[in-house]
C-alpha cells in the first residue's frame, strides 16, 4: 500500500469488519508498520471500552518496568554435572596408578607395574566422561553443533590433565623415563577416540582396557619381564602410533557428531 489508507478503512480495520479482504488486511497492517500517523488513527478509531483496556495494560506494564524485577531466591544448586560424576572414576584412575607404586616397591623382582598400567590408567575416566550414563544433559548436547569432536577432545584433555600428574609423579618416584609412561598413555587414549567413532568410546575403551590387560600385563606378570614394547627403544613406535592415532580421529571427526557413533 503506497498511500495512507482511508479513516474508514481504518475504522473498519479496527472493528474487525467483515467486509475487509484478506488481502486489504495484510496490506493495512504492513502500512501501520512504518506510518506513525495511521497508527495514531488506529488508536482513536478503537472503541473506548478496548481503549479502556489498552491503558490499564500499559499502565501496568509502565509500573512492572519502574518497579523492576524481583529478586530472584538464592538456591543451592545441586552438583549433578559431568565433573562431579566422573570424579569417582578419576579416584579410581589415580588409586591404580599409586597401588601400581606400592606393588613396584614391594616386589622389585617383578617388571614395572606402573609402565603396565600407564597406558590404560586414563581410558576408564575418558570412558566416563562422555557416557550418557554420566552426563545428565546428554541428549541435549548430542545436538548442537559444537557437541561432537571438539567437545569429546576438550572432556578428554580435562581427564588427561588430571591423570598425567599421578602418572608423572609415579614414574618420577620410581625412576621410569617419562617416554615409556607418557607415549603409551597419550597412544591409548587417542585409539580410544579413533576406535570409538565406530564403536563408541566407551566400549572401545573399555576393549582396549581388557586386551592389554589380557595380552601385555598379565603375561608380563607371569613371565616376569617387561614386554618389548615397553622397553627403552620402543619410544620411536609410541610416537608414530600416537601422531597416526590423532590423524585418525582428526580425519574421521565426522564419526563423533552422531549419537550413535563416536558419543557414548
Amino acid at each position: 500500500m503506497t498511500t495512507h489508507p482511508t479513516p474508514a478503512l481504518i475504522s473498519r480495520y479496527a472493528a474487525g469488519a467483515d467486509g475487509v479482504d484478506d488481502a486489504t488486511v495484510w496490506a493495512v497492517e504492513a502500512h501501520l508498520e512504518s506510518c506513525a500517523t495511521c497508527r495514531s488513527r488506529l488508536a482513536d478509531a478503537v472503541d473506548p471500552g478496548t481503549r479502556d483496556l489498552l491503558d490499564r495494560v500499559a499502565g501496568g506494564i509502565a509500573t512492572g518496568i519502574a518497579a523492576g524485577p524481583a529478586p530472584a531466591p538464592r538456591r543451592r544448586l545441586r552438583r549433578t554435572g559431568v565433573a562431579v560424576r566422573v570424579l569417582p572414576w578419576l579416584a579410581v584412575a589415580a588409586g591404580l596408578v599409586v597401588a601400581a607404586v606400592v606393588f613396584e616397591r614391594m616386589f622389585a623382582s617383578l617388571p614395572s607395574l606402573v609402565l603396565l598400567v600407564a597406558p590404560v590408567a586414563p581410558l576408564l575416566p575418558v570412558a566416563a566422561v562422555w557416557s550418557r550414563r554420566t552426563d545428565p544433559a546428554w541428549e541435549l548436547l548430542a545436538t548442537v553443533p559444537r557437541g561432537g569432536l571438539w567437545l569429546l577432545l576438550r572432556r578428554t584433555l580435562a581427564v588427561l590433565a588430571a591423570v598425567v600428574p599421578v602418572l608423572a609423579v609415579a614414574g618420577w618416584w620410581t625412576g621410569h623415563s617419562p617416554a615409556l609412561w607418557l607415549l603409551p598413555c597419550l597412544a591409548f587414549t587417542a585409539g580410544s577416540l579413533a576406535l570409538g567413532g565406530l564403536v563408541r568410546v566407551d566400549r572401545a575403551a573399555v576393549a582396549l582396557t581388557a586386551v592389554w590387560s589380557g595380552a601385555v600385563v598379565v603375561p608380563s606378570l607371569s613371565g616376569e619381564e617387561l614386554p618389548v614394547v615397553l622397553s627403552d627403544g620402543s619410544w620411536p613406535g609410541w610416537v608414530a602410533v600416537t601422531v597416526a592415532l590423532v590423524a585418525v580421529v582428526i580425519v574421521r571427526a565426522a564419526d563423533h557428531r552422531r549419537l550413535g557413533a563416536g558419543r557414548t
